[in-house]
């Protein structure tokens, strides 16, 4: 039975940054685009505990944690402009937005 290594992780960690990426350049829906971000970040997060605990200490866990409490903020911010954006414009989609328009 093969062991879960660094590696393994490190592979899904680019996965996970990967997919988010591609959400983020492709897609045009606000709210996917948000989903992409958060993604993203959880790649990161990913890294940082794989490389965290290989090298035996909790820093890169303790980085993650304060990184989940500052997205759950921006998907609060996020979310919460989303809404008033579309009470306003009646869409979500980015090429919709034209804050200099009426």
């Amino acid at each position: 039975m093969e062991t879960v290594t660094p590696h393994h992780f490190m592979v899904l960690s680019s996965l996970l940054f990967g997919i988010g990426f591609l959400g983020v350049v492709i897609r045009r829906n606000l709210l996917v685009l948000l989903m992409s971000l958060e993604l993203m970040l959880n790649g990161i997060n990913v890294a940082l505990v794989a490389f965290s605990r290989s090298g035996s200490n909790l820093d890169g866990s303790l980085f993650v944690f304060f990184i989940m409490t500052v997205a759950a903020a921006e998907v609060a911010v996020g979310l919460a402009l989303l809404v008033a954006l579309y009470k306003k414009r009646k869409s979500i989609f980015s090429e919709d937005i034209n804050l200099l328009g009426n």
